[in-house]
This record gives structure tokens, C-alpha cells and sequence, in this order.
């Protein structure tokens, strides 16, 4: 990796008592990077209409995936909205596979059928992608119950937006999750608009993280932009999730720099506010900034790093767009099944 040796993997950053060595740091940086890049590179593709459909980019929300990644165990569940791409990524889930679908090809994630709002990978546990508003609180409530049952020690990291905390089924969630004490971490990505709604025209509670109040769920604020503090305060809501204490509201304040998606203009911000986000409180800029104070980095090798990283998303890009589109057959799988799973005792009627 640029910029590191073992002098530097020796040293580190410690922050509020937690250290966090060079490797670490650079591999955090190295993904948020990456997630920028291959947003940008979504966008291009999108306006070159090689994407189609809805495309909602996350772009200067990459603290939050990666922070939460870092703080979970590979068997957590994951599951968000149809802001996903840059989750998916950070679950480790291939690129390739995450460009192609977006460009409905067959090597995509899904097998190119379920596009930007959709991605799935169950080998990294990574739930989706759902399209519905509000639609993945109860999957991730559900799958909180499943891991109680079990008692495997799993935790279900659930992520909404701040549009979609409005939604009724939310608080249906909350409500069983705080009675049954289930082991989920309700992550509500605060980006200060549902659409193009701001937070306040919309909610009469601004402070989202209170949210669960009335059904005694914990919440706490993180500033969304740092992704060393996304990454302690996850492990500290995780660890109480999975010790058996029920769910607890994680708030984190971020910032798109994009639209909703890529059809909408953004015009209802200003410039000015955008900038304030952009240059005073970028999460890869910041993380720079601390590793290059702490002698771990230099400006220099971060631009080779982006100079590599932009290489290999332009591969990515060309990897994936060669690949065929899926047979017009492929329209009929994974859409009913003649196996009877073993939870069901009798014969079910299909149709």
C-alpha cells in the first residue's frame, strides 16, 4: 500500500483512548476514496445513459458506510435504502459485480435485474437495497428476531435516511424491538434532506436520534463526517445491541453533495451551503489531513493513491459494460419456488 512501511504500521492516531494504526487508517481512507470515485464514475455513466432507471449516489456519505463496516463482524446483517452502492462496496462485495449492476449486465450482483436500488449479497450478509421508503426497518427488525432465536450473536445494522424515519412501519419496529430486547442497530442517515424536503419542513423532532424515546430505545448523535468517530460510536451502539441490552438509535449527521439522484437538480440548496459541507468538513479530506499531521502520509502519495484508484474504476467501468446483457429467460427466475422450505409442514398452494 502507498505510503506505508513498517515504521508507519507501527505508529497510528489515538483518539477519545481508541488507537487506530497507519494500515488501519490507510485501508479506511483507501475504501472512501474508492466509494467517491466510483460514484463519480456511476454519475458519468448515468448521464451517458449506460445506466438507467433511478441512480442515487452517496457522495460525501462515505464516512458512514466505511465507519460502520469497520465496527461490525462479517456475520452482522447489513441492510439500507436505495442509497446502497457505497455499503455494498465497503462490505467488501467485488466492484465489477456492483458496476454491472448498475449497467444491467449479467455478472451483476443480482444478475443485472435488480439495478442501482437493489443490490444483494448474501455472502457478505448485506441485505439490500430496497426501494420502498422505510421498507428495510421491518426486514432488519425481523432479522434481529431471527438472531435472538438462534442466539448467534449477530447484530442487525439497519440504515434509513431522514425522509424515511417518518414512516409508520419505523416505529412499528422500534416498538417490538425495544419488547422483545432484539439485538438491532437502528442507523438513521441524517443528510439534512428526504428528497428535496430539508429536515425541518418535515419533521416536528429534528434531533432524530430521540426518535425512540417513547419506546425506550437509546439514541445517540455521531458526527457523520469523521469516520473515526462513526466507527468508535457503531462499536459502541453494536456491542450493545449484541450484549443483550435491545436496540438503540444511532443518528448520523451527514451531507450529499449530489441531488436525490441523479435526476434531481438540488436546487433547492445553495452553493454556499454545499461549499461549507464540501470544503470544511469532508470526510476523505479530514482523515488526510489527520494522517498527514501524524507524519503518516504525505499529499503526495494520496494523489498517487487517487491517480491509482481513478485507473482502476475506469477498469472497472469497461470490465463490467463488456459483459452481455441476461437472456430475456432469466425474467423468470427467482420468482417462485417448487421446494417447500422446513418450516412449513404442509404442502403450500402456489398461485
Amino acid at each position: 500500500m502507498t505510503g506505508t512501511n513498517n515504521q508507519e504500521q507501527a505508529a497510528g492516531i489515538t483518539q477519545e483512548g481508541r488507537f487506530y494504526s497507519a494500515e488501519r487508517l490507510h485501508t479506511m481512507h483507501d475504501m472512501m476514496l474508492y466509494i467517491r470515485r466510483f460514484e463519480e464514475k456511476a454519475g458519468q455513466m448515468y448521464g451517458l445513459k449506460k445506466i438507467g432507471g433511478f441512480c442515487h449516489l452517496c457522495n460525501g456519505q462515505e464516512a458512514v458506510c466505511v465507519g460502520m463496516e469497520e465496527a461490525s463482524e462479517s456475520t452482522d446483517y447489513m441492510m439500507t435504502s436505495y442509497r446502497d452502492h457505497g455499503h455494498i462496496l465497503a462490505s467488501g462485495t467485488e466492484p465489477t459485480a456492483v458496476m454491472a449492476e448498475l449497467l444491467g449486465r449479467q455478472g451483476g450482483i443480482v444478475g443485472g435485474k435488480g439495478g442501482s436500488m437493489h443490490m444483494f449479497d448474501a455472502s457478505k450478509n448485506f441485505a439490500g437495497g430496497n426501494g420502498i421508503v422505510g421498507e428495510q426497518v421491518p426486514i432488519g427488525t425481523g432479522f434481529a428476531f431471527a438472531s435472538q432465536y438462534r442466539n448467534d450473536k449477530r447484530v442487525s445494522i439497519t440504515i434509513m435516511g431522514d425522509g424515511g424515519v417518518n414512516q409508520g412501519a419505523v416505529y412499528e419496529s422500534f416498538n417490538m424491538a425495544a419488547l422483545w430486547k432484539l439485538p438491532v442497530v437502528f442507523v438513521i442517515e441524517n443528510n439534512q434532506y428526504a428528497m428535496g424536503t430539508s429536515l425541518s419542513r418535515a419533521s416536528a423532532e429534528t434531533h432524530l436520534f430521540k426518535r425512540g424515546i417513547s419506546f425506550k430505545v437509546p439514541g445517540i448523535q455521531v458526527d457523520g463526517m469523521d469516520v473515526l468517530e462513526v466507527e468508535r460510536k457503531m462499536s459502541e451502539a453494536i456491542e450493545h445491541a449484541r450484549s443483550g441490552q435491545g436496540p438503540i438509535i444511532v443518528e448520523m449527521l451527514t451531507y450529499r453533495y449530489r441531488g436525490h439522484s441523479m435526476s434531481d437538480p438540488a436546487t433547492y440548496r445553495t452553493r454556499d451551503e454545499v461549499d461549507e459541507w464540501r470544503t470544511g468538513r469532508d470526510p476523505i479530506a479530514r482523515l488526510q489531513k489527520q494522517m498527514v499531521e501524524a507524519g503518516l502520509a504525505t499529499d503526495a502519495e494520496f494523489k498517487e493513491k487517487d491517480k491509482a484508484i481513478k485507473k482502476d474504476v475506469v477498469a472497472v467501468a469497461k470490465a463490467a459494460e463488456a459483459q452481455p446483457e441476461p437472456a430475456p429467460s432469466v425474467l423468470w427466475d427467482d420468482i417462485i419456488t417448487d421446494e417447500i422450505p422446513h418450516a412449513y409442514p404442509y404442502p403450500r398452494q402456489v398461485g
